[in-house]
């Protein structure tokens, strides 16, 4: 039986806005109990309009006051609790009329944080992507863009400060204690991209010249308390911008630039048009109560709404379909700002191989399950599900690989002729195919099928050689991912930076075009046989199945001048050893003792090149998913490492000491990324004896990357110390809501060291804290989601116990409506959506929690798509 969902959208049954809006005036009186807001909507006749048609407002929560046409009363309309509808409109020629709508809600009940709520007895709004008919009836839709003016009135007393998008006009005084701000935003745009703020806030500014000679404010709001952890976000702003400039050559297009911070926002952040609204995580640092960590996020998220303003703002989507259009493309546009911060190309390589990870423990195995997707569907039942690994991360692996077929010239050609043409307008990922073909001369056409078929494709590598001919030969095949039904596959457009290394080194980087199911290439004039180094740098997101011997292997890892293939070599000499059970031999020992000592590396590097492929992606390579068996493994290997090589370990740990003032650039990150993994290592080979140093670092560290660092190492490995720093850690930064999420999460993802059922009692100890709340996102994070999507060999356990205590919180979280938890639920209730590929006794458990949260009658539609999905009772 299938279950009854919502309705699915289609992306093919698009249709054009019948009306559509080129100037919106929003006055709004702000009030908690009762916000009064006033619009005046210029109307026109839309692309798709039809003689004599309504106009079908948007509205959710609203209490409707009056509507006005033409500056007449108008009583010829339907309201309903989803929508205004509104009969008999001018028609004459087709010309622009106004509808004028007066309307009430109540931001201190909107417990959803969408539309305009208050949060810490201040304003703030999000309407991404449907949270603006919240606020006031309305298209809304993103291809509806029009042009902006709002005024907005408060007490000044209580919200001496007042921003919306745009250029501030003016500012004065009202009766009765009240004041007023009018903003305008010159450029057309989305109702998502609208924001307000109001309240008690206080901001860093600087003033910039941007390449034109234009001078532009730059400011970050903040609560009071909070503004001196703001220097490192303006840093980054900063630097995206000129970044934006010299690459793309895109400058900043308003007088001013504005960043909020707010402790209660259900995103990381959001890019509304000259105001992002952030979660104060991505904003506010300092060495005492952030990470190394912390400090790169926030420059990545920092870059990455700022590269919005263009790739989002200026040029937005056309429907929720095409949500990858922006979001792919921004996200490829800061990873590429981040590898430059780096100061280096193998800075850069580090941080491709971050990315590259990431990829592979989130979205290959969301590509492999049931909620496997293209990065453009064809259809969803509810958006809140559709802001998805694949969509931003697979997108922008999509856009990267324009880069690679086309070169950095040529993508850049590709973005100019992309803004030429589009902006101001709301568009689709053709149509930025179609300005990469275009610019460059080349037919992508076959291109477009990353964008229509979900999964991983799989790339078979064939290679052989003919030592009396000096001919070597490479066959590659591809397929779609064993998940994906063959029936309408079609090949796709993949790129493959490949180099035959050789002993006389002679042999450069080529790129392969794999565009049908098999291709064969031949090199000659080869005296012996080389060893393939192939997808280079990742150049595309596929599973290489590549039967390469393990010396093989072992020369690239030792040798590859590609960063990323020689990580990857490593990489995969150690999972096929987990998998198979063994342990690290003498020669790959040897190779991971010369990596460390070799003064011309990276620390970065080194860090990442001894670093374990994850247990989530060890599970991708199995046919059968045994947790507990790959966890016991992959800890025996980590621990023949440690011990193996601890007189490394103890002799990086003293040189990658850093003395001096803490500093977040690339390089000092690096040695201290190293110098905490050698105590990790350490601990590993004997808690006993090295406890003592993790917890003379914890005590006498300068920055939050040492302390937090030395505690995880002694909760991680059970040192009897933990508790007593555990204790001390909370003491100290109890007043720091960002820095307590660090405690709780370090807690809840904590191995099970002595038995496994330590791990969860822990955790249910932490969801009752004083300080845990079951309606604040970052702390949910922080306990739930650590524990059930984080840390998988405690949370899979034989008796299900870990299954009970995930559908337990879905439900808990589910029930709290309206409210972002709803979505907070959703995204753990993807936590059982691979249940299938699992062993048992593993798979009955989860399939039974799975059951038990279907089973529940008041499942919010996110929920319920999700686990419909998991369990098979509706198709995708």
């Amino acid at each position: 039986m299938k279950t009854d969902l919502p309705q699915s959208f289609q992306r093919l049954e698009y249709q054009a806005p019948n009306y559509t809006f080129s100037q919106v005036e929003l006055d709004i009186a702000l009030d908690p109990a009762r916000t009064i807001v006033k619009s005046r909507l210029e109307v026109l006749p839309g692309p798709g309009h039809e003689a004599g048609a309504s106009l079908v407002l948007q509205g959710h929560d609203l209490e409707f006051v009056s509507l006005r046409v033409n500056g007449e009363a108008h009583r010829q309309f339907e309201l309903n609790p989803e929508a205004l509808t509104i009969h008999a409109l001018p028609h004459e020629g087709g010309k622009p009329f106004v509808v004028e709508i007066i309307c009430v809600c109540v931001p201190e009940k909107n417990t959803s944080l969408m539309g305009l709520y208050v949060s810490n007895g201040n304003f703030f709004t999000q309407c991404e992507a449907e949270g603006f008919r919240k606020i006031t009836y309305f298209l809304d839709r993103p291809d509806v863009m029009a042009r902006y003016r709002v005024t907005l009135r408060a007490r000044e007393a209580e919200y001496p400060v007042l921003l919306s998008n745009g250029n501030l006009l003016s500012s004065e005084k009202l009766p009765n204690g009240w004041h007023c701000a009018v903003w305008e935003d010159p450029f057309p745009k989305p109702s998502y991209l609208f924001a307000l703020v109001a309240g008690k806030l206080e901001c860093i500014e600087e003033t910039i010249t941007t390449s034109s000679g234009a001078k532009k404010l730059l400011q970050i709001w903040v609560e009071p308390h909070d503004l001196k952890k703001t220097r490192h976000a303006m840093n980054s702003l900063i630097a995206s911008i000129h970044w934006d400039e010299k690459r793309y050559g895109l400058e900043l297009d308003l007088e001013r630039f504005m960043i909020v911070a707010v402790g209660d926002f259900n995103m990381g952040a959001m890019e509304n048009k000259g105001l992002n609204i952030f979660n104060t995580k991505f904003v506010l640092a300092q060495p005492g109560t952030a990470t190394d960590a912390d400090f790169s996020n926030i420059e990545s998220v920092v870059a990455h709404e700022y590269f919005h303003n263009w790739t989002g703002n200026r040029v937005t989507c056309r429907d929720w379909f095409q949500l990858s259009l922006k979001e792919g493309l921004t996200v490829f546009r800061d990873q590429e700002f981040s590898a430059d911060q780096m100061g280096s190309e193998s800075g850069r390589a580090v941080k491709r191989i971050e990315d590259v990870r990431l990829l592979r423990q989130l979205q290959f195995p969301e590509d492999a399950g049931p909620m496997a997707h293209p990065i453009r569907p064809d259809a969803y039942q509810e958006i809140n599900n559709f802001y998805t690994v694949t969509v931003y991360e697979k997108g922008a692996e999509v856009v990267r690989m324009y880069q690679t077929l086309l070169g950095v010239d040529g993508f850049r050609k590709g973005m100019d002729l992309y803004f030429k043409r589009h902006d101001g307008q709301a568009v689709t990922c053709d149509d930025f195919l179609a300005a990469m073909a275009d610019a460059n001369g080349r037919d992508l056409t076959q291109f477009r099928n990353w964008y229509s078929q979900a999964g991983t494709p799989k790339v078979i590598v064939k290679e052989s050689y003919d030592a009396a001919k000096q001919e070597y030969q490479i066959t590659l095949t591809q397929s779609p991912s064993e998940h994906i039904s063959n029936k309408e596959y079609k090949p796709f457009h993949i790129p493959l930076k490949m180099r035959l290394l050789t002993e006389a080194d002679e042999q450069e980087e080529v790129l392969l075009e794999l565009t049908q199911e098999s291709q064969t290439w031949t090199f000659d004039h080869l005296a012996s046989r080389p060893v393939l180094s192939i997808n280079r740098n990742f150049s595309a997101p596929i599973n290489l199945d590549f039967d390469q011997s393990e010396s093989d292997l072992l020369a690239m890892f030792s040798g590859d001048d590609d960063a990323f293939n020689r990580w990857e070599a490593g990489q995969k000499l150690a999972m096929q050893m987990i998998l198979q059970n063994r342990l690290p031999d003498a020669p790959l020992i040897d190779a991971y003792r010369q990596l460390l000592t070799d003064v011309d590396l990276d620390p970065a590097f080194k860090e990442l090149a001894l670093t374990l492929p994850a247990e989530t992606y060890l599970y991708e390579q199995c046919a059968s998913i045994d947790p507990q068996k790959i966890y016991a493994a992959r800890r025996a290997f980590r621990h023949a490492i440690a011990t193996e090589l601890r007189i490394e370990w103890a002799a990086l740990y003293q040189q990658m000491q850093i003395p001096g003032p803490f500093n977040p650039d690339a390089s000092s990150a690096g040695k201290r990324a190293l110098k905490n993994f050698a105590l990790g290592m350490l601990l590993e080979a004997d808690p006993l004896i090295w406890a003592t140093m993790a917890v003379s670092q914890y005590q006498q560290a300068d920055n939050m990357t040492d302390r937090y660092a030395a505690l995880a190492g002694l909760v991680v490995h059970g040192s009897k110390s933990a508790a007593a720093c555990l204790e001390d850690f909370y003491t100290r930064f109890a007043d720091d809501p960002l820095v307590i999420d660090k405690w709780f999460g370090l807690q809840s993802s904590r191995p099970p060291v002595a038995n496994a059922d330590s791990t969860l009692s822990e955790v249910k100890r932490l969801r009752d804290h004083a300080a845990f709340k079951m309606n604040n996102p970052n702390r949910v994070r922080s306990v739930i989601h650590a524990f059930c999507l984080n840390n998988p060999a405690s949370f899979h356990q034989p008796d299900g116990s870990g299954y009970a205590f995930w559908a337990e919180s879905v439900l808990a979280l589910d029930a709290i409506r309206p409210s972002d938890s709803t979505q907070i639920a959703a995204r753990l209730a993807r936590g059982l959506d691979r249940w299938k590929q699992f062993s048992e006794p593993y798979r009955t458990q989860m399939q039974a929690a799975l059951k038990l949260v279907s089973d529940c009658e008041t499942l919010s539609p996110d929920v319920k798509e999700v686990v419909s999905k998991a369990l098979g009772n509706i198709e995708q």
